[in-house]
């Protein structure tokens, strides 16, 4: 006897709950320059955290930083700390760090940044 495995849409069934607002893109309406190895770490705050690709740092309220990483980090969420291995005062491509998610006792793997590009506030 076979049996088949037929998906069945929950959409319309009460108490389902509703989809996700999408988030806003911060970048928006910025402009990218020229991407850089390292940031001064006491200039930037965050991190945000937007995807496993891609991590955002704030410098102030003209610029932000977008650090696309070398390849995907597994267990990289918006809800994860980050344990960053900083040497000196800069954060540069190449430095490792691991995710930490909530409520975990084990830290994920660790990955590496990739490089800086600044986003900037077009001048008015």
């Amino acid at each position: 006897m076979r049996y088949a495995l037929i998906p069945i849409a929950l959409a319309g069934l009460a108490g389902a709950a509703a989809p996700a607002a999408p988030r806003e893109d911060p970048l928006a309406g910025r402009v990218a320059g020229k991407a850089v190895d390292c940031v001064d770490r006491s200039q930037v705050g965050g991190p945000d955290i937007v995807d496993n690709r891609t991590i955002l740092y704030r410098q102030s309220l003209k610029r932000i930083w977008r650090n696309d990483l070398e390849g995907a980090c597994p267990g990289l969420r918006p809800a994860a700390t980050l344990i960053v291995e900083v040497y000196g005062s800069q954060l540069c491509s190449g430095d490792r760090f691991q995710a930490h998610e909530p409520g975990s006792v084990i830290p994920g793997p660790y990955c590496r940044l990739g490089r800086f590009t600044p986003y900037d506030l077009p001048a008015k």
